[in-house]
Order: structure tokens, then sequence, then C-alpha cells
């Protein structure tokens, strides 16, 4: 009995080899098992270029992105470079204005008056140069992006919300902006 199952044992494991070896001699098996693999690595990689050529795709948006916004603030520098000393120049230009308002009737002074109102000329000419306008205020419409309303009148001669009078003189460095005017407007 026991050659018997010992016979059934080996009789048993040669019939598994035989299948293995059968399956490992046939093309076409092999074939399947292979073209399955093949088609999912395939299908993988294709997936991770995909996902690689996203990635680029968006990278090369940022950086178009970037260097857009990187030349738009260097022509706002160049545009707005002086923006700082003209800020500080237009006390001085105020204070030009003031002292060309009062009267003087010594001649020795007129000429003194004279000389100061050429220098006042050369400033502003260096002003206008660099794009510094002054903002219309009288007798225009109230605009809050240019006007500083700092008080309010009744006046029949001027429509409501029209500028009466200019206090300050508002200023813009082309198209900015760097001062506005401080006006009196009718109600």
């Amino acid at each position: 009995m026991e050659e018997n199952k010992e016979k059934n044992e080996q009789d048993t494991v040669e019939e598994v080899e035989n299948t293995e070896q059968e399956i490992i001699d046939d093309p076409a098996s092999q074939a399947e098992t292979t073209t399955t693999e093949k088609d999912g690595a395939l299908e993988k990689l294709e997936q991770e270029k995909d996902e690689i050529y996203q990635k680029y795709l968006r990278l090369q948006a940022e950086y178009d992105n970037f260097r857009k916004r990187t030349q738009k603030e260097k022509e706002a520098d160049r545009k707005y470079r002086s923006q700082s000393l003209i800020t500080e120049l237009l006390p001085i230009v105020d204070n030009f204005e003031r002292a060309l308002q009062t009267k003087v009737e010594d001649d020795s002074a007129k000429q003194f008056v004279e000389g100061i109102n050429m220098v006042y000329r050369q400033l502003t000419d260096v002003l206008q140069k660099e794009g510094v306008e002054e903002i219309e205020t009288t007798g225009v419409a109230f605009d809050p992006h240019l006007h500083q309303a700092v008080m309010q009148v009744e006046d029949d001669n001027y429509d409501s919300n029209i500028v009466v009078e200019e206090l300050q003189k508002g200023y813009k460095l082309k198209d900015k902006v760097i001062r506005p005017a401080m006006v009196k407007v009718n109600q």
C-alpha cells in the first residue's frame, strides 16, 4: 500500500511538472501573458508621461506669468522713478507760488521777485518734462480721484457738485495722482 501511495504521489508530481512544462513551452500562453503585461506597462508609462507633460505646461505658464509681472513692475518703476523726488519738491513749488503772490512796490524788491519768478519757471519746466501736470479744478465737476473736498459751499453761480475754489493745487505724474487738489465744492 505504501508503494501505491508513493507511486500516486510520484505520478501527481510528474503531472504537475508536465503541466508546468506545457505552460512554459506553449508560446500562445506566453504571448498572452507578455502582451497583457506590456499593455499594462505601456498604459502606466503613458499616464506618467501625461502627468509630467501637464506639470511642464503649468510650470511654463507660471514662468510666463512671472516674466510678464516682472516686466510690468520694471516698466512702472521706470515710469514713476521720480515720484518721491517730485513729492518732496511740491511743497517748495507751493512756497514759490505764495512768495510770488506778495505785492511789492520797491524797485529792488521787484527785481528780486523777477529772479524768484525765473527760478520758479525753471522748476516748473523741469517738473513738466518729467511728466508732472497740474490737476484742473475750478469750474469742473468734482472727481474724488482727483480732488479732495475740504469744504462745501452754496453758490448759485455754480451747479451742484462743481468745484468752486482751489485751496491747494493737485498734481499728477503721467497718469497717476501724486497729490489730490484741495477744493471747495458747491452743494
